[in-house]
């Protein structure tokens, strides 16, 4: 006679064997799901470059709100804290790397009328909309690669990044390539986004980009892969201290760098040497 309420041995061992079932599953959907992040950050794939105008190209007509509502409205005073630390001359000439709609090129020329500006980037589709935006004819586009710069040697008083390294195969080779263009005692400045520090707060930050990032991005964009892969790269990304030994590995003289957002934001400026 069965009690009610109580298991034989045989479903005990049963429903430990479901239990059991249950947790293989879990952990083999786990390790699928990190070799898909992997694979998606994989900058060494050849079909890299194209991938990412294809990735970009889909998120830009969204990018600058979601940019806005992901950062809480602070993306502004990162900007304007990047301008400043960059020392932008009041008239020269500025190029920004991987400018994607032109957020810090414009903000760059509407503070500085005198400054010549050039946008650079990969993606098309970002750059219609930095030109569609009301000072956008003030600024010069030019699609290019940023380990390719289609510009002559010591070209620019100062060259910029924003979210840009993270992104690009080589980040040594990018940072190389915007000291070739840029002048003796010229400044290179960029901006970037990197993993949270081990601080009270990170379990929160690490919520934030791992399931509230991909959620906000994929619901407001529609690009649901898109923002799975932002924030992958970022968790997959350096710290400020290794971007800014990139930076000197390249040939950059006296780094420094600020941060923001619990550490997650980045700024380093470099220069080049007069004697270079």
């Amino acid at each position: 006679m069965r009690f009610p309420g109580k298991r034989t041995a045989g479903a005990r061992a049963h429903g430990l064997l479901e239990w059991l079932d249950s947790g293989e599953e879990d952990r083999r959907r786990k390790a699928a799901g990190e070799r898909k992040a992997r694979t998606m950050i994989d900058k060494k794939r050849p079909d890299w470059n194209t991938s990412l105008q294809e990735m970009f190209d889909s998120i830009s007509k969204r990018y600058d709100l979601l940019n806005s509502l992901m950062s809480f409205g602070q993306d502004r005073r990162w900007r304007k804290s990047f301008l400043e630390l960059a020392d932008v001359p009041e008239r020269g000439s500025l190029l920004d790397v991987g400018a994607g709609t032109g957020e810090i090129a414009l903000d760059a020329k509407r503070l500085h009328p005198g400054l010549k500006v050039t946008a650079l980037d990969l993606t098309a589709g970002m750059m219609q909309v930095g030109r569609g935006k009301p000072s956008g004819g003030d600024v010069l586009w030019v699609q290019g690669d940023a380990l390719h710069l289609p510009f002559p040697d010591k070209s620019f008083d100062i060259v910029t990044s924003g979210y840009l390294v993270r992104n690009v195969p080589d980040a040594i080779g990018a940072f190389r390539e915007q000291l070739r263009v840029v002048k003796p005692g010229g400044r290179v400045v960029c901006l970037d986004t990197c993993p949270p520090k081990n601080h009270v707060l990170r379990p929160l930050v690490g919520l934030y980009f791992k399931v509230a990032m991909p959620l906000l991005g994929g619901l407001v964009s529609g690009q649901w892969k898109a923002y799975r892969y932002l924030p992958a790269s970022i968790q997959a990304f350096k710290t400020p201290a290794e971007i800014a030994g990139i930076m000197g590995d390249s040939g950059l003289a006296n780094v420094v760098w600020r941060q923001f957002m619990f550490d997650t934001v980045a700024i380093l400026k470099g220069e080049r040497p007069r004697a270079g």
